[in-house]
């Protein structure tokens, strides 16, 4: 059987973030909105996946499937406990992480902010605080300044819109308050926040590849809905405009969105829907999105997919969907966009945030009890895939 070529040196990487598999995070604030009686939460991340504690079995496993790269999380309450004192625990047990990953020839990728923030800096006023920016800022510098050597590549910060979005404008995440102008001073500091980590990496560590993620859905127009898909992709606008100069920017992923004249229309009929999360089964929306962010960027900023996969319990289903957003990939390159690589979300079953351990994005199951990680198929298959660098040219 024929195949389809990826390129050569395309980085083949896997995702999670710190609150989601660690555990035990217990000074930030989300895990003090689990803890919320009326938050939503439908359960506490507890222990999580015990990686702050079992991280050399995820390099095993990661090094096992063959993987290049591997995207996680740096969780600021550790390494900031309280304003200015810093942890050299914390950054020491992250930079073994980073050295064990390059022994097996897997690159790191840090993400300094991942949906959660310190306790004492959510009580000043989290993003909403204007001094927030500069308070990143400091963070990242003292994070980098100690793992800048172990490091491949830097995010600054992962879908700041979806940060945005969930505390701002629906209150679904902490502190679960919507309100218009909070969104509004959130963006602005977001947006002044990802420039000076910029600015911050590359003083702590010249030379080190900084960006940002962004989450983008596949927005499509229905008829009289093209106002609203404008308007949701001017969300995302926001901080695609923000990447100018800098070395790569991180799309991520999962479906599409047809919009009406009142906005979204929900599922459409006929189309699978992923039970778990509400949206559509639609993996052709990565190779949009990929484009738009392309062409939104002026062709002069690196693709990076940071986070594409499934939610699901239906693993077959899982490597259709891998197969098929593969494809859009492929499709990119042959186009001419500089596409760098290719990462699934997530590479363990974790914590998804106020949905609890139910959505199954893992290509490795977790037990709950023992936390012994177990590949799946789709994880063999993606192992596969990657030995290869080459996708088979019919779906599986």
């Amino acid at each position: 059987m024929a195949a389809l070529q990826f390129p050569e040196g395309f980085e083949w990487s896997t995702a999670t973030a710190a609150h989601q598999i660690e555990g035990g995070n217990v000074n930030n604030d989300w895990w003090a909105f689990e803890h919320t009686p009326g938050s939503g939460c439908v359960e506490s991340s507890g222990d999580a996946c015990d990686s702050w504690n079992r991280w050399p079995e995820d390099v095993a496993v990661l090094a096992e499937l063959g993987f290049t790269g591997y995207r996680f999380s740096l969780e600021w309450s550790r390494i900031e406990p309280a304003p200015g004192e810093w942890s050299r625990a914390a950054l020491d047990n992250y930079r073994r992480q980073c050295e064990a990953l390059l022994a097996v020839g897997v690159e790191p990728t840090v993400t300094l902010h991942h949906f959660t923030t310190p306790l004492w800096w959510s009580a000043e006023g989290g993003w909403t605080n204007p001094d927030t920016a500069a308070r990143f800022a400091d963070f990242a510098h003292h994070a980098i300044d100690h793992l800048g050597d172990v490091v491949g590549r830097v995010c600054t910060l992962n879908e700041p819109n979806m940060v945005v979005a969930m505390r701002y404008q629906l209150g679904i995440f902490p502190p679960g308050r919507p309100d218009p102008t909070d969104a509004a001073a959130a963006t602005e500091s977001m947006v002044a926040a990802h420039r000076l980590g910029v600015e911050a990496v590359r003083a702590a560590a010249p030379g080190v590849p900084v960006g940002i993620t962004v989450a983008m859905m596949d927005y499509q127009a229905a008829e009289g809905g093209e106002a609203a898909a404008a308007a949701a992709e001017a969300d995302e606008d926001v901080y695609l405009d923000a990447t100018a100069g800098d070395d790569f920017v991180g799309v991520q992923t999962y479906s599409r969105m047809v919009m009406g004249p009142d906005g979204w229309v929900g599922p459409l009929e006929g189309v699978p829907v992923v039970e778990s999360m509400g949206y559509e089964y639609w993996p052709e929306a990565l190779e949009a999105t990929i484009r738009r962010a392309w062409g939104r960027t002026g062709g002069q900023v690196p693709i990076l997919v940071t986070e594409n996969g499934l939610g699901s319990e239906d693993d077959d289903a899982r490597i259709e969907y891998v197969q098929r957003a593969l494809r859009g990939v492929q499709a990119c390159l042959a186009s001419g966009i500089d596409v760098r690589g290719y990462t699934y979300w997530s590479l363990l079953d974790n914590f998804e945030w106020a949905f609890g351990y139910g959505p199954k994005f893992g290509i490795v199951e977790v037990d709950r009890t023992t936390f012994a990680r177990t590949p799946k198929p789709s994880a063999r298959w993606l192992a596969g895939v990657i030995a290869a660098n080459a996708l088979p040219d019919v779906l599986t």
